[in-house]
Order: C-alpha cells, then sequence, then structure tokens
C-alpha cells in the first residue's frame, strides 16, 4: 500500500510505535480497549468525540455528534494510557416531514497518549490529567449546497470565494486538567502542523471549568482563543475568543447514569470547517450519552 498523505503516514508510525510494545506482551493481556479513558471528556468542549443531538431553538438546524475516544491500553495502576479517537460532527437542517438533510460534516481521527496522577496536596484539586493528542480533521459540504443541475450555490460565501474547495487540519494538541471532589480546571495548547488552506495560524488556546451541582446537575464552561480567517486576505490575521457554557444534569435519578440532558450557550467562530469565516450566537437543547 502506497501512503502518501503525510499525515497518514504520521499517524500510522505513532500508532505502530505506541501500540506494538503492547502487542509483544502476553497474548490478552496487554490491549483491553476501554471506554472508561483515563483522561474523562470534556462537559462543555464542543470538539470533543461525543454521542449527542442537540438542536438550536432560534434556527432550523442540529448538530449531531458521533464518536467517542476510546484507550486501547491503560497501565496496572491507571496513570498511563495510550488510545485512539474518532469522532463525526454534523450540522443538520430541520426539514419537513420528519427529514434532516446534512448540509456539513466534519471528520477527526487521531491517537493520544495520558499520564494520570496523584498530587502531594490536600488541595481542592488532587489530581492532574494530561492528554497528547495527534489528529486530523476533514471538513465537507453535503446536502443542499448544489441546485437542480448540480451547480454550487452562494460559492462567494465560502471562506476561499469557491465550492468546492478542500479543508483539512493536521495538529499536535497538549491538556492538562486538574480536578477533585466534583470540580475540574483545564488548560490546552493546540499547534496545527498543515492546513488546507495555507494561511491559518498554527496556534490556537483553550480553558475552561466543570463544577459539579446538587440533583446530578453541572454547569462547564468551555473557551477557545481561535485564529480568524479573512476572506479578503484569504488568511487568518487575527483571533477571537469563543465559548461554550453548558448546564446539564445527569439522569442517574431513572438509572440512565451514562446519559445527561443539556443546555448551551455558544458564542463564537463556527466548529464546522467549513464555515470557519463565520461567526454565531445561538442556544441549543440536547441529549448526550457517555460510553
Amino acid at each position: 500500500m502506497n501512503i502518501r498523505h503525510p499525515l497518514l503516514k504520521t499517524l500510522m508510525i505513532a500508532g505502530v510505535t505506541a501500540v506494538s510494545p503492547l502487542c509483544t506482551a502476553t497474548a490478552g493481556s496487554a490491549i483491553h480497549p476501554s471506554f472508561d479513558t483515563l483522561f474523562e471528556p470534556l462537559l462543555a468542549d464542543p470538539m470533543a468525540p461525543r454521542i449527542g443531538v442537540m438542536t438550536k431553538l432560534d434556527r432550523k438546524e442540529v448538530q449531531l455528534d458521533i464518536g467517542a475516544p476510546v484507550d486501547l491500553y491503560q497501565s496496572r495502576n491507571r496513570d498511563f494510557a495510550v488510545g485512539v479517537d474518532f469522532a463525526t460532527w454534523s450540522l443538520l437542517k430541520r426539514g419537513n416531514d420528519f427529514k434532516f438533510p446534512v448540509d456539513a460534516i466534519d471528520y477527526l481521527f487521531g491517537v493520544n497518549a495520558t499520564w494520570k496522577r496523584k498530587l502531594d496536596t490536600t488541595a481542592l484539586l488532587d489530581t492532574s490529567t494530561t492528554k497528547l493528542r495527534l489528529s486530523h480533521i476533514s471538513a465537507h459540504f453535503e446536502d443542499g449546497h448544489t441546485d437542480q443541475n448540480g451547480a454550487w450555490l452562494n460559492p462567494e460565501l465560502t471562506p476561499l470565494g469557491k465550492i468546492p474547495f478542500t479543508y483539512s487540519r493536521e495538529f499536535i494538541n497538549l491538556t492538562t486538567a486538574l480536578s477533585g471532589n466534583g470540580h475540574k480546571i483545564y488548560l490546552g495548547y493546540q499547534y496545527m502542523f498543515h492546513t488546507i488552506p495555507g494561511g491559518i495560524s498554527p496556534h490556537s488556546l483553550q480553558a475552561g471549568a466543570e463544577v459539579e451541582l446538587p440533583a446530578n446537575s453541572y454547569l462547564a464552561a468551555d473557551f477557545k482563543l481561535l485564529p480568524v480567517w479573512n476572506d479578503t486576505t484569504q488568511k487568518s490575521d487575527a483571533f477571537r475568543g469563543t465559548w461554550n457554557v453548558q448546564a446539564g444534569m445527569r439522569l442517574t435519578s431513572i438509572g440512565l447514569d451514562k446519559a445527561r440532558v443539556v443546555c448551551n450557550y455558544f458564542t463564537g467562530i463556527s466548529r464546522q470547517g467549513m464555515y470557519l469565516n463565520k461567526t454565531e450566537n445561538y442556544t441549543s437543547l440536547g441529549f448526550i450519552v457517555d460510553l
């Protein structure tokens, strides 16, 4: 097999390098895939791999997320893990007769490593967890972007002023979380070492917090400092903050410990790669299943 894409080569090398020592151990004793990952998924991060559906209250749009992080290997003491991430983020239109045409979709896959340790402290936050990811994201337009003759609609509104265009990015992401007793804070940095189109700043920052509340409820906030795409200069020459604030409740009272209902308020740059030149503000209600 001739693999030409540089990221695919990098991911395959990284995956083989990370997993091959585990495969040489006693058969059946090293690799045990688990959704109970050492690095717990960030609740309010709209780009976290998850299974969920959320409908926007002020427009006929639905977000459908399908994916999950999986630890392929965890050390005996649960202080180190190697895993994979897979995710799709779809933007659906709410049509008549219970139809949901797919407007745009993003795909993610990658490999990761996690380190976890207890801190020698009596403070509220007594556990440190760090996750390093190497990932690829590609974005695509789907339904409703062509007329009856197959001609693309409104190409002037796209980031490059034309359709179709290729959007993908490969990046390294490092996130560290401090947690304990129902509280969590985290800080992350992402470096994109390859992007299409070019001209996108490689740097972005992330920070957030989560607080457990009574009655199995919680409040979480995720902040990202992201590059802003300029349609005129065809590059990113500024940064903008993007917030997602989420209030949720786990359905523990009816036996659904892994399910939660959520309300989000989002403001900032669209998470859909094909709309990297657009900003959005909306409130959504939804349902998320934590594997």
